[in-house]
């Protein structure tokens, strides 16, 4: 593949994964990759295992003095892509990076400007069954922004999305929460672009294992749905 591969990992307080996950993604091949790791103020140890990859080639960490959310550590990410495709990478090990080939088969055979990887689409691999009303909400979700963009995506909240910077550069992303999953989607989708989905394995966590989102970042992604619709 052509195109510089530009992997973003936003990280806040995952030390006992973000460094697996970064070795699973300098692993995947055979890629031009460059992997941008922003530190959302993670207060658990996560900073200390970045260190060690603050020299190597094609990484560079990013830290924030406060915590905001994932949608500015991607904004962060962002501004250290100068082009190519660019993927969100969650650092908690829900996402397996040997997903990487599904995910960018449509731009390499389909002219794709945007890919999805869907947890529910069908035929992925394996799906850990996990909460009901997770689900239940992420179909309303879902089914909300294919209302108001005319898609018909099956995961608009999906943590693997895919797609290229010159695509970016024409939105001006201001969310801060996870509210940046459905603003991105609206202001991509309002470009008229070429979107596209693939069954991706999940390994979803509990909340005891340090699963983050909750219910009231539900209803900010609704508020965020229409917002992004009409403005």
């Amino acid at each position: 593949m052509s195109l510089k591969l530009n992997i973003i990992i936003p990280c806040y307080n995952e030390k006992n994964t973000i460094e697996i996950v970064i070795d699973k993604v300098l692993n995947v091949e055979p890629y031009d990759k460059k992997i941008i790791v922003v530190d959302d103020y993670s207060l658990d140890g996560s900073r200390d295992i970045l260190k060690k990859y603050e020299n190597k080639n094609d990484i560079e960490i990013l830290y924030h003095e406060k915590n905001f959310g994932k949608g500015k550590a991607i904004r962060s990410g962002l501004t250290k892509v100068q082009e190519g495709l660019i993927l969100i990478q969650d650092a908690d090990l829900e996402y397996n990076p040997r997903d990487y080939k599904k995910l960018l088969k449509p731009f390499e055979e389909a002219n794709a400007d945007v890919v999805y990887g869907s947890r529910f689409l069908g035929g992925q691999e394996y799906s850990r069954i996990h909460y009901f009303w997770h689900f239940l909400a992420n179909k309303f979700l879902t089914f909300l922004c294919n209302f108001f963009t005319n898609l018909n995506m099956t995961d608009m909240e999906t943590g693997y999305k895919v797609f290229k910077k010159e695509h970016i550069n024409k939105i001006h992303l201001i969310e801060n929460s996870f509210g940046i999953e459905p603003e991105l989607t609206i202001k991509l989708a309002k470009q008229k672009l070429r979107f596209f989905e693939v069954p991706i394995s999940y390994n979803g966590r509990s909340y005891e294992e340090g699963k983050k989102i909750g219910l009231l970042d539900a209803f900010k992604a609704i508020y965020c749905i229409v917002k992004y619709k009409i403005f």
